[in-house]
């Protein structure tokens, strides 16, 4: 499937948000007993230029700095409130960067290929938050049994720089990390090329801008809320990444 940024957000919308539509539908028509929705951090906003740690009451703000991505989820949301006010019970859960054991190539473990491989010229100057799969997976079972219905739970691990990160998981996988950052500045004009080679070559572009802005961004969550209230635990990122290596 060739690159078309365009396509490729109407698209995402469509199915995030349509698809949430069809599932508060169905499980309101079925009369289920209680829905726990995935959202993500992407559906939380910031002001422009904030560095604090988001929780669960940030507003949203639409902005031309928004991704699609954050737009859908918090759509999506939008879809999950509705079907509260229709009668059901349901809970919102919004996981950060999940990382852990997965296939080759997809999603987290592309980066994880890249960093085995050597193939990751530089790192971003940005942070963000990581959290291990398995914890999303408990959080999710939490919320079922223990959340409020109509609230949202931050589903987050750890804060750290992106150095932090790929540093991590080039130690776990006893490889060299990176030694070079990137600023942001090159980042967008990089993305900028890989963007415009991408739409001629009608190939994956290597990085897009939206991307590039959201990886040089400094980006902190707290998982206070689903600690107290659901009793969730998130282990250290380091042991998330000893078990990336030893079992992909």
């Amino acid at each position: 499937m060739g690159f078309d940024g365009k396509k490729d957000r109407e698209r995402l919308l469509a199915v995030n948000i349509q698809g949430t539509a069809n599932v508060v539908d169905a499980a309101i028509a079925a009369g289920v007993e209680r829905l726990v929705h995935t959202s993500s951090i992407a559906a939380l906003s910031r002001k422009p230029g904030s560095a604090d740690c988001l929780d669960e009451s940030a507003e949203w703000r639409m902005s031309r700095r928004t991704s699609a991505y954050g737009e859908s989820k918090y759509r999506s949301e939008l879809e999950v409130q509705r079907g509260i006010a229709e009668g059901l019970d349901a809970v919102i859960v919004n996981p950060s960067l999940v990382m852990g054991v997965g296939r080759s190539g997809e999603n987290t473990m592309l980066l994880v290929d890249k960093i085995r491989r050597r193939r990751l010229p530089f790192i971003p100057m940005g942070s963000t938050n990581v959290v291990d799969v398995l914890d999303v997976v408990s959080g999710h079972l939490r919320a079922m049994d223990r959340g409020l219905s109509g609230e949202r739970y931050l589903l987050t691990g750890e804060n750290l720089s992106w150095v932090e990160v790929i540093t991590t998981l080039a130690n776990a996988l006893n490889v060299a990390p990176p030694q070079r950052t990137i600023s942001p500045g090159l980042m967008h004009t990089a993305a900028f090329f890989f963007e415009l080679v991408a739409r001629l070559t009608r190939q994956r572009p290597l990085i897009t801008q939206e991307a590039a802005r959201l990886s040089s961004s400094t980006r902190c969550y707290s998982s206070r809320k689903a600690k107290r209230e659901l009793g969730c635990t998130f282990r250290p990122f380091q042991e998330t990444a000893r078990r990336i290596a030893a079992e992909s």
